[in-house]
């Protein structure tokens, strides 16, 4: 059995579309396709937001089980702050390359829901390096 199967077929809720955008790492939306910025004009937007509004139920259950795990690995970055000012107590040390590991981890799943989709990684996803001005 799908760890996925109890949860809703029901289309994504507005805000579920908007955390599966940020997650993939295109920006926002805004109230509607008007402007420059719209998805109408980048392919993988438009791509995007069909396969949004065009899953299967069980897709969609697939994609919030993927949400709920993104939502617990996002929460664990800024918790990581509540331990920044200890670097060593009696035999605990502090991992130095935690945040950094932590936001690797976050980053890969949101990949892994990307690719569920069918699109390419947004530009929010990109490394530096592969930034071109």
């Amino acid at each position: 059995m799908s760890g996925s199967s109890g949860l809703s077929t029901d289309p994504l809720s507005d805000a579920e579309r908007v955390d599966v955008r940020r997650f993939c790492g295109y920006p926002s939306y805004g109230s509607g396709a008007s402007g420059f910025q719209s998805w109408r004009f980048f392919e993988a937007y438009g791509t995007l937001e069909f396969r949004l509004s065009n899953m299967s139920g069980s897709e969609y259950q697939v994609v919030r089980q993927k949400l709920a795990a993104l939502y617990s690995l996002e929460q664990g970055i800024p918790d990581t702050a509540l331990s920044l000012d200890t670097s060593e107590a009696a035999v605990w040390k502090r991992n130095p390359s935690e945040i950094g590991d932590r936001i690797g981890l976050f980053e890969s799943w949101c990949r892994r829901l990307a690719s569920f989709i069918g699109v390419p990684p947004g530009p929010g996803l990109m490394s530096q390096a592969s930034i071109v001005i």
